[in-house]
């Protein structure tokens, strides 16, 4: 195939404000920011991609260093650098040019926000509307049937399954309360992903973590979960990192043991800062990294030191960098899956196709995504609307799974079509 060259680019964003503040990492912030980025290739095709911004999470230092708003503003300019810089390249696989770019933008985005210790992630998440525009304008100038078409050979080994079902799993914050927990669970959901690491010092912190997952385990003790795979709800504890080493991760391990949670703990995701190159492999439970993992040679570390799955972002780190991560952690036999970052539904559809594609999760008939949009943005219902093939029996979670028809595999899910929505915000 011929390589690909940029010519142009248009780029907006739109603030959407969450139902109410979302808490995690010992914070919360109110909104995201949609970020749209159109390029355009030299034989005029153009394509749109979508990114959302995700500060706190990929990068707390920078989340307290500015307002809100600031550290959307700066994660805005970095994806518009890197459009810029992508500007008079050429491609033939869009891995291709973020590899060329990635470094630019991150000295970049040093410069913007004075840390040298930008975290990779941030810039990732920075570039994930650029590169979702680049590989949706590689299928238009290839001639590209589908998603799974897309997939570069070296990856479709870790990418061959066509999964039927995904169960979706919501998000449970510190403020969610018993009553929206048993709604979720009436809905078919049998698997959560419960925040914690709360705000306070390291012991006030366990303390709290501790309460909470006692009051989620008290709740629904002796109440079955018929789609659940033994009959009970299964727990994904998520950390982001507020755990600074083995001893207070163990302490609370233990204490989900001695209150009888410990057989439903099925996850255990991001228990350590970066920094923390702890050794996980005795723990008694399957240990996920996420945020801390920024490419495929740290995804080999996470595997050296005891980590079993590692949690898949493409909405958050890049389509292309993902599929590297899979296909590393996919050679020594670790556990992928995909979890959301609060993400439009366009998004989830991104993350879908991944999810689908990775085969079922350990003890499971199914494949399972973290979703949480529904729960967070204010405005959901519209934005569903919005879907370039709103109705599809895929797009809406059914008793607590994502049903995957041939319509799915078919469409690639919206994908590629474009967003009227989202158009007009890029439109001359």
């Amino acid at each position: 195939m011929k390589a690909i060259q940029i010519k142009n680019y248009r780029f907006n964003f739109q603030r959407e404000p969450l139902a109410k503040p979302f808490q995690f990492k010992g914070s919360s912030f109110r909104e995201k920011w949609t970020l749209v980025l159109e390029v355009e290739s030299t034989l005029g095709t153009r394509s749109t991609g979508t990114g959302g911004t995700a500060v706190l999470w990929s990068d707390p230092a920078v989340f307290s260093a500015f307002s809100e708003a600031g550290g959307n503003v700066v994660m805005a300019a970095m994806a518009e650098k890197g459009a810029q810089l992508a500007v008079g390249r050429s491609f033939q696989n869009p891995i291709e040019l973020l590899e060329t770019i990635l470094p630019q933008v991150h000295d970049f985005g040093v410069q913007l926000t004075g840390n040298r210790n930008l975290k990779k992630t941030f810039t990732l998440n920075s570039l994930v509307a650029l590169d979702l525009a680049l590989w949706k304008l590689l299928v238009r100038e290839a001639g590209l049937a589908d998603f799974g078409q897309m997939i570069p050979e070296e990856f479709r080994p870790a990418l061959g399954h066509r999964l039927s079902r995904i169960a979706r799993l919501p998000v449970v914050s510190y403020d969610c309360s018993l009553e929206e927990l048993f709604r979720l669970a009436e809905q078919g959901h049998f698997f959560l992903k419960i925040k914690v690491g709360q705000a306070g010092s390291t012991e006030e912190m366990i303390k709290k973590d501790q309460t909470r997952l006692e009051e989620i385990h008290q709740a629904f003790q002796g109440k079955k979960a018929p789609r659940s795979p033994v009959g009970k709800f299964l727990y994904y504890l998520d950390f982001n990192g507020r755990y600074p080493d083995r001893a207070s991760l163990k302490k609370l391990i233990d204490y989900a043991d001695r209150i009888g949670m410990l057989d439903q703990i099925a996850l255990v995701e991001e228990p350590f800062p970066k920094e923390a190159l702890e050794d996980v492999s005795d723990f008694p439970v399957r240990i996920a990294a996420d945020e801390s993992v920024e490419d495929e040679v740290q995804v080999m570390e996470r595997i050296n030191l005891g980590y079993k799955a590692i949690a898949i972002k493409p909405a958050g780190k890049t389509l292309s960098m993902s599929l590297k991560m899979i296909r590393a952690a996919h050679r020594r036999g670790m556990t992928c899956f995909v979890a959301d970052n609060a993400c439009i539904p366009l998004l989830v559809e991104w993350n879908k196709n991944i999810a689908a594609r990775l085969g079922p999760f350990p003890g499971l008939d199914a494949g399972i995504m973290e979703s949480n949009g529904e729960q967070n943005y204010r405005d959901w219902g519209k934005m569903v609307l919005d879907h370039p093939l709103c109705g599809s029996g895929w797009i809406k979670p059914r008793e607590g799974f994502f049903h995957l028809d041939e319509e799915f595999y078919r469409t690639s899910g919206g994908i590629f079509l474009e967003h009227s929505h989202y158009q007009k915000l890029i439109s001359d």
